[in-house]
């Protein structure tokens, strides 16, 4: 088993040259996210490297409740963002979507440590923080397409959604087509993924155990447990948060709540 290579502050400074290309083509094409990719540049390594100094803590201590507590960390955050990026209101979507996002997150992830890993500690850190961090990335992705294609396909569409709840539709049957067309929508790219891997690309977990030491089979078999316990999450995700969300998100007759989306008083 191979030593993980290192890699030094000057080398990652290096990395850093990478961005000449996708900065030459924005200046180049006038292209205006110059200042929002400088932010997100500082952004994501002032974040990642405040996270790996917790982490390196989290990891030491083993602690159950600690770990557990940083989970729910990163399920809020991913919650907030979802609702802000779907433009809807906090308070009517956040509780419910949080909720789905811990069962994603939590049922895949505890089934994955305590009979894949065979782990005694059903959070231990050095194993249940980046998988759960893999399954709830792709859960977060997936409700973002999920959640903003049901809610704006009823909008635009909402002229066939009151004649469907007029002529007696119950309001399960009525939202059903577009919980249809939001699952496609937001399932599809895994199911792609899933289609071509191996083939088209080398994925994040079997990268990272091939570079931890390990050899290509093992990798292969981590991989193929975490993207079955991904796709699993991001559709217990899926149709729970809709489900949810929908308790909170339709007045007592039927008809959408206009008041959930941020912009309500421009509609």
């Amino acid at each position: 088993m191979n030593d993980i290579v290192q890699v030094g502050t000057w080398q990652l400074a290096a990395a850093y040259l990478l961005l000449i290309f996708p900065l030459a083509i924005m200046l180049w094409y006038r292209i205006p996210l110059l200042g929002a990719t400088a932010i997100a540049l500082v952004r994501m390594t002032v974040q990642l490297v405040f996270v790996g100094l917790y982490l390196q803590v989290i990891f030491k201590l083993n602690i159950f409740w600690l770990s557990a507590a940083w989970l729910l960390v990163m399920i809020a955050v991913a919650d907030v963002s979802i609702v802000r990026t779907c433009s809807l209101k906090l308070p009517r979507i956040a509780l419910p979507l949080f909720g789905a996002l811990l069962a994603g997150t939590t049922v895949p992830l505890l089934l994955f440590v305590g009979l894949i890993l065979r782990r005694d500690n059903l959070l231990d850190a050095q194993y249940a923080i980046p998988i759960g961090g893999m399954i709830l990335g792709n859960c977060l992705r997936a409700d973002i397409v999920g959640v903003r294609t049901f809610y704006e396909g009823i909008r635009t569409g909402e002229k066939a959604f009151l004649q469907s709840l007029a002529q007696g539709a119950l309001l399960h049957e009525a939202i059903r087509p577009h919980v249809r067309q939001a699952c496609r929508a937001a399932l599809a790219p895994t199911v792609a993924s899933m289609t071509t891997i191996g083939l088209v690309s080398l994925p994040g977990m079997m990268t990272g155990v091939i570079l931890g030491g390990a050899s290509p089979a093992i990798a292969i078999k981590y991989q193929i447990a975490i993207m079955i316990s991904i796709f699993s999450g991001t559709s217990i995700t899926l149709a729970l948060g809709l489900w949810l969300t929908s308790k909170t998100s339709f007045t007592p007759y039927g008809p959408l709540d206009r008041s959930i989306f941020r912009n309500s008083s421009k509609t």
